[in-house]
């Protein structure tokens, strides 16, 4: 009876706004969950008729499902951003590794993709890895116009972290995804994730210039407005293209997790150097975030090994050549062994 009384108590302690920020983040998490089925059924669709994306094709521009799935992200992340305007981070962030779990579901009943049992075990090590670092995370602090974050983006710690990326960027698509794009999944999430993290800056700086502006006092008359404008549309340009190229080339239920984890991690580091979070926190939460971190890597390794004990020995690349007797009607989860292969 206590237990029961107290969590009515609670639930009913919970703000209006609060309970809107809950239903958007949830609706985000759905509707971004969904997208990468939908986006990867049309890409597909897309590959058939055309140049796969993970080949350099663009062909899935033409595909209407594919524009279904891109709606279905944006309005996903749009849903994000609101929820943002009514509930606290610490509410918000966490409930978006729910489009882990979303997605592979939708893919193990859509697409047919099963994942090995380790492999779930890697995905719950990232949600709860990820979480951790979340719940521990600082509060943001409070800021008054773009000025100041621009201020902030352009202090010697970021822009040498910003430079960093760029740099790792450049490297990652002139040396090795021509070498090893096909085959290791990191190459596109990398960058994806790496630019992600960029994005997410840039989105905050716009969202706080337009959170301003509707307050009152105009920031669209500030240059640094539509500087941060630009790196979100360069940036999103950029985190969409490879991100197509990763769900057209790997496994859907391998490319969310790592991506989500890749992002987080990278997102939160690019937070602390730029908002210096880590400022005003004790040692044990730092360590209880460091824990996190620790936690998520070991999901990725669980994930990378699942990958291998799937396909016995060979990559997770989802089409076959005609040899294979394969189809490309079919949604296969790897390549057959050498020693299941015809006879040519």
């Amino acid at each position: 009876m206590t237990t029961s009384h107290s969590w009515r108590d609670a639930y009913s302690g919970m703000s209006s706004d609060n309970i809107k920020g809950l239903v958007l983040a949830l609706s985000s998490s759905l509707f971004i969950g969904s997208s990468f089925i939908i986006k990867k059924k049309g890409l597909k669709k897309a590959g058939v008729s055309g140049i796969r994306a993970g080949s350099g094709g663009y062909s899935y521009l033409y595909e209407p499902l594919w524009w279904v799935g891109m709606i279905t992200m944006v309005v996903g992340e749009v849903a994000n951003f609101a929820a943002y305007a009514f509930a606290p981070a610490i509410l918000v962030t966490p409930l978006g590794a729910l489009s882990i779990i979303i997605s592979a579901v939708l893919a193990h009943i859509i697409l047919r993709e099963k994942l090995h049992i380790f492999g779930v075990l890697g995905c719950a090590l990232c949600v709860v890895g990820s979480t951790t670092i979340v719940l521990h995370a600082p509060q943001e602090r409070a800021i008054e116009s773009v000025a100041e974050v621009w201020v902030l983006a352009t202090e010697p710690a970021f822009v040498l972290y910003g430079v960093l990326v760029l740099v790792t960027v450049f490297i990652l698509v002139v040396h090795y995804i021509p070498l090893y794009g096909q085959t290791h999944v990191m190459c596109y999430i990398g960058v994806c994730s790496l630019v992600g993290s960029l994005s997410v800056m840039s989105v905050k700086g716009l969202g706080i210039a337009l959170k301003v502006t509707f307050s009152g006092t105009n920031q669209l008359v500030y240059p640094q407005t539509w500087a941060f404008t630009f790196f979100v549309l360069l940036c999103v340009i950029t985190q969409m293209n490879y991100l197509n190229k990763a769900l057209d080339t790997f496994n859907t239920a391998v490319v969310s997790p790592i991506y989500y984890v890749m992002f987080t991690s990278l997102t939160i580091l690019a937070s602390v150097i730029m908002f210096k979070d880590w400022d005003g926190q004790d040692p044990t939460q730092i360590i209880t975030e460091l824990c996190g971190f620790v936690t998520i890597l070991s999901g990725t390794f669980l994930l990378h090994k699942t990958k291998d004990m799937v396909d016995g020995s060979v990559r997770l690349l989802k089409h076959m050549d005609e040899e294979d007797g394969t189809s490309h009607e079919g949604i296969p989860l790897r390549r057959h062994d050498s020693s299941n292969m015809r006879s040519p």
